[in-house]
């Protein structure tokens, strides 16, 4: 049981050190960029969301 759990640990730390973790400009950038499609699809959504109300609106008055 703990040979198994040492080599797990082990193989963790192995898998860990392969990994390449993102600098602070790539997080960055990434994040503006986030925020920017979600701005997007915010406006977007409000958008279609208000001409469909007001269709709906004008038909059924």
């Amino acid at each position: 049981m703990k040979n198994n759990l040492n080599h797990y640990i082990h193989n963790a730390k192995m898998e860990l050190a392969k990994v390449i973790f993102p600098t602070k400009p790539q997080v960055k950038q990434a994040f503006i960029a986030v925020v920017a499609v979600v701005t997007f699809i915010v406006i977007f959504l409000a958008l279609v969301d208000l001409i469909m109300s007001s269709t709906v609106s004008a038909i059924l008055s």
